[in-house]
């Protein structure tokens, strides 16, 4: 039984419904706050989804229960986090550290980020971290230059 661990801020609905419906059964989403955590359970109890755990945990600091996944999926908890006014270079730093402390060995990361580059990705998730597989987004193209407006990268833990 794999074991997915849904990092996202303001988590409503998104991956961890997707998860549920596609059969994983032990799929946990986490927010650092209750009330996203309250608003997430309930639709998902209107759902019917009873294959999925929320817990109010904060990502930077997870408590020891917090472990042992095989996927881990980002979209926007990195990004947030990188934002933060308060020393934000050694909240990235603890974001790296608390995702190798979740996953599993061999385990997978998935991040999508709208503030960084494929390059900038590599670059903070190269310690315990190799890239697995980048995943299309939409180009886009101005001034005879052409890019991505978001980066959606797989990595493995090695």
């Amino acid at each position: 039984m794999l074991q997915c661990l849904i990092l996202e801020l303001e988590m409503v609905f998104s991956w961890l419904n997707l998860l549920a419906k596609f059969g994983f059964s032990d799929v946990t989403g986490i927010d650092y706050s209750p009330s996203a955590i309250q608003l997430s359970g309930s639709i998902i109890e209107k759902e019917g989804l009873s294959n999925i755990k929320l817990k109010v945990e904060d990502f930077l600091n997870p408590s020891t229960k917090l472990s042992g996944f095989h996927i881990c999926i980002d979209k926007g908890t990195f990004d947030a986090i990188s934002l933060n006014p308060d020393n934000a270079i050694e909240k990235r730093k603890q974001y790296v550290e608390s995702l190798s402390r979740v996953l599993k060995v061999k385990g997978f990361f998935l991040i999508t980020s709208c503030n960084w580059t494929k390059e900038e990705l590599l670059d903070e998730f190269s310690e315990g971290f190799e890239l697995f597989e980048e995943l299309p987004t939409p180009k886009f193209s101005f001034g005879g230059r052409s890019g991505n407006s978001v980066a959606a990268l797989v990595f493995q833990k090695t």
